[in-house]
Protein backbone atom coordinates (compact mmCIF):
# COMPACT_ATOMS: atom_id res chain seq x y z
CA UNK A 1 0.00 0.00 0.00
CA UNK A 2 2.87 2.25 0.76
CA UNK A 3 4.57 1.55 -2.12
CA UNK A 4 1.21 2.46 -4.48
CA UNK A 5 0.91 5.57 -2.37
CA UNK A 6 4.46 6.56 -3.23
CA UNK A 7 4.35 5.83 -6.76
CA UNK A 8 0.50 7.24 -7.63
CA UNK A 9 0.31 9.73 -5.62
CA UNK A 10 3.81 10.69 -3.77
CA UNK A 11 5.16 11.21 -0.25
CA UNK A 12 4.74 14.67 0.21
CA UNK A 13 6.31 14.08 3.82
CA UNK A 14 9.30 12.29 2.86
CA UNK A 15 11.63 13.17 5.50
CA UNK A 16 9.65 13.36 8.26
CA UNK A 17 8.57 9.78 7.41
CA UNK A 18 12.09 9.04 7.11
CA UNK A 19 13.10 9.98 10.45
CA UNK A 20 10.13 8.43 12.00
CA UNK A 21 10.83 5.06 10.17
CA UNK A 22 14.31 4.39 11.59
CA UNK A 23 12.52 5.43 15.87
CA UNK A 24 10.02 3.10 14.43
CA UNK A 25 11.84 -0.10 13.08
CA UNK A 26 13.54 0.27 16.77
CA UNK A 27 10.97 0.38 18.72
CA UNK A 28 9.37 -2.31 16.87
CA UNK A 29 12.90 -4.98 17.46
CA UNK A 30 12.53 -3.64 21.71
CA UNK A 31 8.90 -4.73 21.38
CA UNK A 32 9.63 -8.12 19.48
CA UNK A 33 11.21 -9.35 22.82
CA UNK A 34 8.10 -9.39 25.06
CA UNK A 35 7.37 -12.74 22.55
CA UNK A 36 10.18 -14.46 24.28
CA UNK A 37 10.69 -17.09 26.51
CA UNK A 38 14.21 -17.17 27.68
CA UNK A 39 14.06 -20.53 29.23
CA UNK A 40 12.80 -22.26 27.00
CA UNK A 41 14.39 -20.36 24.07
CA UNK A 42 17.87 -21.00 25.80
CA UNK A 43 16.97 -24.99 26.67
CA UNK A 44 15.93 -25.37 23.09
CA UNK A 45 18.85 -23.52 22.26
CA UNK A 46 21.14 -25.42 24.01
CA UNK A 47 20.10 -28.83 22.29
CA UNK A 48 20.60 -27.10 19.00
CA UNK A 49 23.10 -24.95 19.31
CA UNK A 50 25.60 -27.00 16.74
CA UNK A 51 23.36 -27.09 13.64
CA UNK A 52 22.09 -23.52 14.45
CA UNK A 53 25.64 -21.86 14.30
CA UNK A 54 26.40 -23.69 11.26
CA UNK A 55 23.72 -22.79 9.42
CA UNK A 56 23.88 -19.23 10.58
CA UNK A 57 27.41 -19.71 9.18
CA UNK A 58 26.58 -21.15 5.78
CA UNK A 59 24.27 -18.89 4.85
CA UNK A 60 26.07 -16.03 5.04
CA UNK A 61 28.42 -17.72 2.93
CA UNK A 62 26.38 -18.66 0.21
CA UNK A 63 24.78 -15.27 0.76
CA UNK A 64 27.82 -13.38 0.18
CA UNK A 65 29.19 -15.41 -2.72
CA UNK A 66 25.74 -15.17 -4.14
CA UNK A 67 25.51 -11.26 -3.49
CA UNK A 68 28.85 -11.05 -5.74
CA UNK A 69 28.53 -13.02 -8.28
CA UNK A 70 24.64 -11.34 -9.05
CA UNK A 71 26.44 -8.04 -8.09
CA UNK A 72 24.06 -7.30 -5.42
CA UNK A 73 24.51 -4.21 -3.73
CA UNK A 74 26.44 -4.67 -0.59
CA UNK A 75 23.98 -3.66 2.04
CA UNK A 76 20.94 -5.38 0.35
CA UNK A 77 22.76 -8.67 0.02
CA UNK A 78 23.57 -8.39 3.66
CA UNK A 79 20.16 -7.45 4.44
CA UNK A 80 19.09 -10.58 2.62
CA UNK A 81 21.56 -13.31 4.22
CA UNK A 82 21.07 -12.12 7.63
CA UNK A 83 17.09 -12.27 6.68
CA UNK A 84 17.51 -15.61 5.64
CA UNK A 85 20.05 -16.83 8.33
CA UNK A 86 17.88 -15.92 11.80
CA UNK A 87 14.21 -15.07 11.36
CA UNK A 88 13.34 -12.65 8.36
CA UNK A 89 11.68 -9.38 8.73
CA UNK A 90 12.91 -9.26 12.24
CA UNK A 91 16.44 -9.54 12.01
CA UNK A 92 15.98 -7.56 8.83
CA UNK A 93 14.34 -4.72 10.94
CA UNK A 94 17.14 -5.06 13.59
CA UNK A 95 20.09 -4.54 11.18
CA UNK A 96 18.79 -2.22 8.89
CA UNK A 97 19.40 1.03 11.26
CA UNK A 98 22.97 -0.18 12.43
CA UNK A 99 24.37 -0.26 8.86
CA UNK A 100 21.87 2.42 7.69
CA UNK A 101 20.73 1.40 4.66
CA UNK A 102 18.47 3.10 2.37
CA UNK A 103 14.85 2.73 1.98
CA UNK A 104 14.82 1.17 -1.29
CA UNK A 105 17.12 -1.44 0.25
CA UNK A 106 15.19 -2.71 2.92
CA UNK A 107 11.67 -2.61 0.81
CA UNK A 108 13.26 -4.95 -1.26
CA UNK A 109 14.51 -7.17 1.25
CA UNK A 110 11.34 -6.93 3.24
CA UNK A 111 9.63 -7.91 -0.16
CA UNK A 112 11.70 -10.75 -1.03
CA UNK A 113 11.55 -12.74 2.68
CA UNK A 114 7.63 -11.96 2.85
CA UNK A 115 6.85 -13.33 -0.89
CA UNK A 116 9.31 -16.71 -0.14
CA UNK A 117 7.28 -16.58 3.37
CA UNK A 118 4.12 -16.70 1.53
CA UNK A 119 4.81 -19.24 -0.66
CA UNK A 120 6.36 -21.65 2.27
CA UNK A 121 3.04 -21.90 4.04
CA UNK A 122 2.00 -23.46 0.88
CA UNK A 123 5.13 -25.44 -0.39
CA UNK A 124 6.31 -26.97 2.96
CA UNK A 125 3.45 -28.89 4.17
CA UNK A 126 3.16 -30.26 1.24
CA UNK A 127 6.59 -31.60 1.03
CA UNK A 128 6.33 -32.74 4.05
CA UNK A 129 3.83 -35.10 3.64
CA UNK A 130 5.06 -36.02 0.35
CA UNK A 131 8.43 -37.16 1.44
CA UNK A 132 6.16 -38.35 4.87
CA UNK A 133 8.19 -36.23 7.37
CA UNK A 134 7.69 -36.60 11.04
CA UNK A 135 5.80 -33.83 13.02
CA UNK A 136 9.27 -33.52 14.83
CA UNK A 137 11.50 -33.79 11.99
CA UNK A 138 8.68 -31.30 9.71
CA UNK A 139 8.59 -28.79 12.90
CA UNK A 140 12.80 -28.65 12.83
CA UNK A 141 12.97 -28.57 9.08
CA UNK A 142 10.28 -25.46 9.29
CA UNK A 143 12.46 -23.20 11.53
CA UNK A 144 16.02 -23.29 9.60
CA UNK A 145 14.47 -22.97 6.22
CA UNK A 146 11.10 -20.70 6.73
CA UNK A 147 12.06 -17.14 7.28
CA UNK A 148 9.78 -15.45 9.69
CA UNK A 149 8.66 -17.02 12.96
CA UNK A 150 4.69 -16.10 11.86
CA UNK A 151 5.20 -18.12 8.65
CA UNK A 152 6.31 -21.26 11.16
CA UNK A 153 3.83 -21.16 13.34
CA UNK A 154 1.43 -21.21 9.88
CA UNK A 155 3.16 -23.97 7.95
CA UNK A 156 3.60 -26.47 11.42
CA UNK A 157 -0.23 -25.56 12.96
CA UNK A 158 -1.33 -27.21 9.30
CA UNK A 159 1.27 -30.06 9.76
CA UNK A 160 0.32 -30.90 13.66
CA UNK A 161 0.64 -29.88 17.36
CA UNK A 162 3.58 -31.32 18.08
CA UNK A 163 5.14 -30.12 14.91
CA UNK A 164 4.02 -26.36 16.18
CA UNK A 165 5.59 -26.96 19.37
CA UNK A 166 9.02 -27.65 17.96
CA UNK A 167 8.82 -25.44 14.99
CA UNK A 168 7.81 -22.67 17.67
CA UNK A 169 10.56 -23.60 20.11
CA UNK A 170 13.56 -23.81 17.90
CA UNK A 171 12.50 -20.74 15.64
CA UNK A 172 12.42 -18.38 18.92
CA UNK A 173 16.16 -20.20 19.79
CA UNK A 174 17.32 -18.96 16.82
CA UNK A 175 15.58 -15.48 17.09
CA UNK A 176 17.51 -15.18 19.59
CA UNK A 177 20.83 -15.06 17.33
CA UNK A 178 19.81 -11.53 16.27
CA UNK A 179 21.02 -10.30 19.35
CA UNK A 180 25.14 -11.38 18.49
CA UNK A 181 25.08 -11.24 14.66
CA UNK A 182 23.32 -7.15 15.11
CA UNK A 183 26.22 -6.51 17.76
CA UNK A 184 28.83 -7.82 15.60
CA UNK A 185 27.29 -5.89 12.18
CA UNK A 186 27.36 -2.88 14.17
CA UNK A 187 30.90 -3.06 15.08
CA UNK A 188 32.57 -4.23 11.59
CA UNK A 189 30.19 -1.68 9.66
CA UNK A 190 31.69 1.35 12.78
CA UNK A 191 35.25 -0.02 11.81
CA UNK A 192 34.66 -0.10 8.14
CA UNK A 193 33.10 3.60 8.06
CA UNK A 194 36.14 4.69 10.15
CA UNK A 195 38.74 3.40 8.04
CA UNK A 196 36.79 4.73 5.09
CA UNK A 197 36.13 8.35 6.91
CA UNK A 198 37.82 9.51 10.01
CA UNK A 199 34.78 12.02 10.10
CA UNK A 200 32.37 9.66 10.80
CA UNK A 201 33.18 8.70 13.86
CA UNK A 202 29.85 10.66 15.22
CA UNK A 203 27.29 8.94 12.36
CA UNK A 204 28.37 5.56 13.68
CA UNK A 205 25.05 3.70 14.84
CA UNK A 206 25.25 1.32 17.43
CA UNK A 207 22.42 -1.05 17.63
CA UNK A 208 21.49 -0.32 21.43
CA UNK A 209 17.56 -1.15 21.07
CA UNK A 210 18.93 -4.69 21.23
CA UNK A 211 19.51 -4.26 24.96
CA UNK A 212 15.92 -3.17 25.29
CA UNK A 213 14.81 -6.52 23.04
CA UNK A 214 16.79 -8.56 25.92
CA UNK A 215 15.35 -6.59 28.53
CA UNK A 216 11.94 -6.70 27.95
CA UNK A 217 12.22 -10.59 27.35
CA UNK A 218 13.80 -10.79 30.67
CA UNK A 219 11.15 -9.31 32.12
CA UNK A 220 8.45 -10.94 30.75
CA UNK A 221 9.92 -14.54 31.13
CA UNK A 222 11.03 -13.81 35.22
CA UNK A 223 8.09 -11.61 36.08
CA UNK A 224 4.78 -13.67 35.60
CA UNK A 225 2.50 -10.85 36.76
CA UNK A 226 4.22 -9.18 33.13
CA UNK A 227 2.75 -12.11 30.85
CA UNK A 228 -0.39 -10.75 29.74
CA UNK A 229 1.05 -7.22 29.33
CA UNK A 230 3.85 -8.58 27.26
CA UNK A 231 1.54 -10.69 25.31
CA UNK A 232 -0.20 -6.98 24.52
CA UNK A 233 3.46 -5.68 23.76
CA UNK A 234 4.30 -8.66 21.33
CA UNK A 235 0.91 -7.65 19.36
CA UNK A 236 1.71 -3.88 19.36
CA UNK A 237 5.22 -4.34 18.22
CA UNK A 238 4.24 -6.42 15.40
CA UNK A 239 1.24 -3.80 14.05
CA UNK A 240 4.00 -1.22 14.54
CA UNK A 241 6.39 -3.45 12.67
CA UNK A 242 3.62 -3.28 9.59
CA UNK A 243 3.16 0.12 10.08
CA UNK A 244 6.65 0.56 9.67
CA UNK A 245 7.29 -1.12 6.77
CA UNK A 246 3.92 0.83 5.26
CA UNK A 247 6.08 4.35 5.98
CA UNK A 248 9.01 2.74 4.59
CA UNK A 249 7.11 2.10 0.84
CA UNK A 250 6.03 5.10 0.96
CA UNK A 251 9.30 6.76 0.84
CA UNK A 252 9.65 4.70 -2.33
CA UNK A 253 9.42 6.17 -5.79
CA UNK A 254 9.45 5.04 -9.46
CA UNK A 255 13.31 5.53 -9.18
CA UNK A 256 14.46 3.96 -6.03
CA UNK A 257 12.21 1.03 -7.74
CA UNK A 258 13.91 0.83 -10.55
CA UNK A 259 17.03 0.96 -9.36
CA UNK A 260 15.95 -2.61 -6.78
CA UNK A 261 15.92 -4.80 -10.01
CA UNK A 262 15.53 -8.18 -10.39
CA UNK A 263 19.30 -9.40 -8.83
CA UNK A 264 17.99 -8.87 -5.27
CA UNK A 265 14.97 -11.24 -5.68
CA UNK A 266 16.94 -13.96 -7.69
CA UNK A 267 19.51 -13.76 -4.26
CA UNK A 268 16.62 -14.24 -2.10
CA UNK A 269 14.96 -17.23 -3.81
CA UNK A 270 18.45 -18.78 -4.51
CA UNK A 271 19.90 -18.65 -1.10
CA UNK A 272 16.13 -19.99 0.63
CA UNK A 273 16.44 -22.35 -1.78
CA UNK A 274 20.01 -23.62 -0.95
CA UNK A 275 19.37 -23.67 2.66
CA UNK A 276 15.87 -25.07 2.72
CA UNK A 277 17.10 -28.39 0.44
CA UNK A 278 20.27 -28.45 2.69
CA UNK A 279 18.26 -28.59 6.15
CA UNK A 280 15.82 -31.07 4.22
CA UNK A 281 18.26 -33.62 3.66
CA UNK A 282 20.00 -33.81 6.58
CA UNK A 283 17.12 -33.70 8.74
CA UNK A 284 15.42 -36.65 5.83
CA UNK A 285 18.31 -39.07 6.22
CA UNK A 286 18.37 -38.36 10.06
CA UNK A 287 21.62 -36.71 10.60
CA UNK A 288 20.31 -34.23 13.25
CA UNK A 289 16.87 -34.71 14.87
Amino acid sequence: MGVILAVVIGNPWANQTKILTHKLLSLAVMGLGAGMNLTVVAKVGLQGVGYTVLSIMLAFIFGTLLGKALNTTRDTSLLLTVGTAICGGSAIAAVAPVIRAKDHEVSASLGVVFVLNAVALFLFPWVGHHLQLSESQFGLWSALAIHDTSSVVGATLQYGSHALEVGTSVKLARALWIVPVTFSIGYFVVRRDLTADPSKRIQAKKPWFIFGFILIAALVTWIPALKVAGHYIEIGSKRLLVLTLFLIGTNLSRETLKMVGFRPFAQGFLLWAIMAMSSLFVIYEKFIS
